[in-house]
């Protein structure tokens, strides 16, 4: 097991990503306390890693820290695929109701006022 802290993880995160590919696991250490584990998801063993994946994939876009398109490479699945999956969980594909229909009121904005421009 290996040690690092969040300064080398922020400058070179390859090197931490190494080490727990070919260790067990590696502790991220902020001001000599342990906070998080970087542990590679192949070393974990679980019977069924393709459908972790899934699962993360589908946790992170939940939260909106992913993109469906993201998520669909995350689970490695066609993105066509996740997004009936998604779909069939319940989970809204287009976000938060009230952020989706001010885009759209500002979308609309912008397109009247480029149709209002005069032609060039």
């Amino acid at each position: 097991m290996q040690a690092v802290n969040i300064r080398q993880l922020k400058s070179n995160p390859s090197t931490a990503l190494a080490a727990a590919r070919e260790d067990d696991m590696v502790v991220v250490m902020n001001r000599d306390h342990p906070q998080a584990l970087l542990v590679d998801l192949q070393k974990l063993s679980v019977p069924d890693l393709p459908a972790v994946r899934v699962a993360l994939a589908v946790s992170l876009f939940r939260s909106g820290a992913v993109s469906a398109g993201f998520a669909a490479r995350m689970a490695d699945k066609p993105l066509a695929e996740m997004l009936t999956l998604l779909s069939s969980q319940g989970i809204s594909l287009t976000g938060d109701g009230k952020a989706v229909a001010e885009e759209a009121r500002e979308e609309m904005r912008r397109a009247r006022d480029w149709l209002a421009k005069p032609a060039a």
